[in-house]
C-alpha cells in the first residue's frame, strides 16, 4: 500500500497553509486578549474571516499532512475497508466518470427531491411549511407511541447484545483483526454521532425544562425539584436511548457486511428478507434514498444553526453582528473545511480532527471541573443520575400531553433520522470487533461521555440560573428566544472565561467539522454504484450540497420546514430499526447456533442462505481502476 500526501500539489498547499494560520492565529488571539480591538480596530467580518482561516487552515493542514508507512500498520494493521477509500483520479477522469459511477436512483433522487424542495418553500413558503408541519403533527402526537416503544425495544435489544451469548460474535469471523486502534475507533464514532448539538443544546436544554417541568414529574416550574427534574430528562434525550437508535442499524449492517458478504451500505438490513443478490431492488434502493435525504437534512440544518450559535457568540463577547452575510461567510468556510477532511480520506482528515475534537472536549471539561460549581453539580448531578436509572422505564413509556410529543418524541425520531448515516459510519468501523464491543463502545461508552457533558455543562447553567448569578433565560429572551446563546452567559460568569469562550467556539467547530465529513463521505459511498468506492468529485459535489443547502436555509428561509422534513424520515427509520433487529435476530439465530427454546417464533422465518466470504468489500476490484495511475497512487483511505 502505497503512502498519501507527497503530491506535488498536497505539499504545496500544506505549504500556504502554514503563514495563513499563524497571521490569522495573530488576530484571532488579539481579539481574545484585546476585546476592544474587535469592531473598532479590526471590523467584525474581518475577524470572522480571520476565525475560518485560522481554524479552517489549522485543521487542513492536519487533513492534508501524509499518511508515515510506520502510522498507517500501528492504526489498522492492514488496508481500510475498500469503499472507505476516495479514488483521487485525475480531473479529466473524474469528470468524465462522474456521472458512470453514480448510481441513477440513489444519486439523481435526492439531488432533484431537494431541488424541487427549495423550489416549493421559496414559491409557495407558507403552504409548503403548512403540508410539512401537519404531517409532522399527526407523526409525533398521533403516532408518538411508536417512537417510544420501538425506542425502549432497540435500547432492550442492546443490553441484551451486549449481556447474551451473541456478544461473542466477531464481524469478520474469528480471525479477523480490528482495522483501527481502539481510541481512534471510540473518537471516530462518538465525535461524528453527536455532531455540535452537544455543545448547541449543553447548556441550553436542561434550562427549557427547568422553565417549563416535563409534566412526568410535576413540580413547580424553576424550584428546587425542577433542577433535578430537567437533568433528569436531558440526560433520558441524550444518553442510552439516543445511541441506541445507532446501533440498532449498524450491528446489523456490520453483521451482514462482514459475515455475508452484503455491501456497504443501508439497505443491507434487508439482506434476510431480499438476499445479497436482490438488494438493488426497489425495497432497497428506497432504504438508500431515504438514508441520503435523512443525512444530507439533518447535517445541513445543523451547520445553519450553528453558524447563527458561533455568530451568536461572538456578538455576545465583542457586541458585533454581522447581518444576513455572515451566517453564509460561515457556512462557505466550514464547508470548505470539512470537504478537504472528507477528501483526504478516513485513515488522515476523519481519524486526524475526531482525535482533535475528542482532545479539546476533554479539555474543556477539565477546565469546567477546575473553574466551575463542583458541588452544585455533584448534588444536582447525582440525583439526576439516580433519577435517570430509576425513571428510565416509565419514562421511556409515558405519553402523556403535548411536552412530551414536543420534546422527546422528537428527540427519537430526530435520532432514528440520523441513524442511518451513523450507523453505516460505525458498521464501516467495526469490523475484527466483536459484537459485545461494538454495543459498548457505541452504546455506553459514548453515552458515558454524553451524560457526563450534560451534567457539567447542564448543570453549571442550572446552578447559575437558579442562583441569580447569571440570567441565562433573560439572555435568550434578547436574542429572540434563540437558545443558540446559552451557553455564552454561562462562560462569561466563571473564570478564565475567554479561554473557555475561544475552547467553546472551537467545539462548535471541530464538532460539526466530524460530522459533515462523515456524512459527506457515507452520502457519497450510497449514491455510488456498488461495489465502487467513491471518487474525490463525489466527495466534492456532495460536501457541496450539503454547504447549499445549509445556505439555502439560512437565505430561503424553512429551516425549520427542511428541518422537520427530514425529522419525518426518521419515522420510516423507526420502523426499519425493527426490521434490522428482527432480521439481525432470525440470522444470528441460524447461522452462529446460538438459537434455542426462548425463540419459538423463528421457525416461521425463512432460512438465510450462507453466502461466500469472498464478496467482501475489500476484496472487490474496482473496474475503473485499471491503468489509472492517479487512482492506484491515492485510494488508500
Amino acid at each position: 500500500m502505497s503512502t498519501q500526501g507527497y503530491s506535488a500539489v498536497e505539499t504545496a498547499v500544506r505549504k500556504a497553509l502554514v503563514p495563513v494560520c499563524a497571521l490569522s492565529g495573530v488576530l484571532v488571539v488579539t481579539g481574545f486578549f484585546f476585546p476592544l480591538f474587535v469592531g473598532s480596530v479590526i471590523p467584525g467580518r474581518v475577524w470572522l474571516v480571520a476565525a475560518l482561516l485560522f481554524f479552517g487552515s489549522g485543521l487542513a493542514y492536519l487533513a492534508l499532512l501524509p499518511v508515515e508507512e510506520g502510522v498507517e500498520a500501528r492504526d489498522d494493521g492492514r488496508s481500510a475497508p475498500y469503499l472507505l477509500r476516495v479514488r483521487h483520479l485525475s480531473p479529466l477522469t473524474a469528470l468524465r466518470s462522474f456521472l458512470a459511477r453514480q448510481d441513477p436512483t440513489t444519486f439523481g433522487v435526492p439531488v432533484v427531491a431537494l431541488g424541487l424542495f427549495f423550489c416549493a418553500q421559496f414559491v409557495f413558503p407558507a403552504a409548503t411549511g403548512d403540508t410539512v408541519s401537519a404531517v409532522e403533527t399527526v407523526l409525533l402526537n398521533d403516532l408518538g407511541w411508536v417512537f417510544l416503544s420501538a425506542m425502549l425495544l432497540c435500547v432492550l435489544y442492546c443490553l441484551f447484545l451486549l449481556l447474551g451469548p451473541w456478544g461473542d460474535v466477531r464481524l469478520g469471523g474469528p480471525d479477523a483483526e480490528p482495522t483501527y486502534t481502539y481510541p481512534t475507533y471510540f473518537a471516530m464514532f462518538f465525535t461524528a454521532g453527536i455532531a455540535a448539538g452537544i455543545v448547541f443544546w449543553g447548556p441550553a436544554e436542561a434550562l427549557f425544562h427547568y422553565r417549563s417541568p416535563p409534566p412526568y414529574f410535576d413540580v413547580a416550574p424553576e424550584s428546587d425539584a425542577a433542577i433535578v427534574a430537567a437533568l433528569t430528562y436531558t440526560l433520558f434525550h441524550w444518553g442510552l436511548s439516543a445511541w441506541s437508535a445507532y446501533l440498532v442499524v449498524g450491528v446489523p449492517i456490520a453483521y451482514f457486511t462482514y459475515q455475508r458478504g452484503a455491501p456497504l451500505r443501508v439497505s443491507s438490513i434487508l439482506t434476510p428478507f431480499l438476499g445479497v443478490e436482490r438488494l438493488d431492488g426497489r425495497w432497497a434502493t428506497l432504504v438508500d434514498v431515504l438514508a441520503i435525504f435523512a443525512t444530507i437534512g439533518g447535517i445541513a440544518t445543523s451547520i445553519a444553526f450553528v453558524a447563527r450559535q458561533f455568530l451568536a457568540g461572538i456578538d455576545f463577547q465583542w457586541g458585533v453582528a454581522y447581518g444576513d452575510l455572515g451566517p453564509v461567510v460561515f457556512v462557505a468556510g466550514l464547508t470548505a473545511i470539512y470537504v478537504v477532511s472528507a477528501e483526504s480520506g478516513v485513515q488522515r482528515g476523519i481519524r486526524r480532527i475526531s482525535g482533535v475534537t475528542l482532545a479539546l472536549f476533554g479539555l474543556f471539561v477539565l477546565l469546567l471541573v477546575g473553574v466551575g460549581p463542583r458541588s452544585a453539580v455533584v448534588d444536582t448531578g447525582s440525583a439526576a443520575l439516580g433519577s435517570y436509572l430509576v425513571n428510565f422505564v416509565p419514562m421511556s413509556l409515558f405519553f402523556d400531553g403535548p411536552w412530551v410529543a414536543v420534546w422527546t418524541v422528537w428527540n427519537w425520531s430526530w435520532w432514528f433520522s440520523w441513524a442511518p448515516f451513523a450507523g453505516l459510519f460505525l458498521a464501516a468501523l467495526s469490523k475484527g470487533r466483536r459484537i459485545r464491543t461494538v454495543v459498548l463502545t457505541g452504546g455506553v461508552a459514548t453515552s458515558a461521555a454524553t451524560v457526563v457533558w450534560f451534567l457539567l455543562v447542564g448543570g453549571t447553567a442550572l446552578a447559575f440560573q437558579h442562583s441569580g448569578r447569571a440570567d441565562v433565560l433573560a439572555t435568550i429572551e434578547a436574542y429572540g428566544g434563540s437558545e443558540a446563546v446559552a451557553g455564552f452567559p454561562v462562560l462569561a460568569a466563571l473564570p478564565l472565561s475567554r479561554l473557555l469562550v475561544f475552547c467553546f467556539l472551537a467545539l462548535i467547530v471541530v464538532f460539526i467539522v466530524t460530522s459533515a465529513d462523515t456524512s459527506t463521505l457515507v452520502v457519497a459511498i450510497l449514491a455510488t454504484r456498488r461495489d465502487l468506492a467513491p471518487t474525490s468529485g463525489s466527495i466534492l459535489f456532495w460536501g457541496l450540497v450539503q454547504g447549499s443547502v445549509a445556505v439555502a436555509v439560512l437565505l430561503v428561509g424553512g429551516g425549520e420546514t427542511l428541518q422537520a422534513a427530514a425529522v419525518l424520515t426518521g419515522g420510516p427509520f423507526a420502523l426499519f430499526a425493527l426490521v434490522a433487529l428482527a432480521g439481525l435476530t432470525l440470522a444470528l439465530s441460524r447461522t452462529e447456533g446460538l438459537d434455542g427454546p426462548w425463540l419459538p417464533w423463528l421457525s416461521v422465518l425463512p432460512t438465510v442462505p450462507a453466502l461466500p466470504r469472498t464478496l467482501a468489500p475489500e476484496d472487490l476490484d474496482d473496474p475503473d481502476d485499471e491503468g489509472d495511475a492517479t487512482d492506484a497512487r491515492a485510494g488508500e483511505d
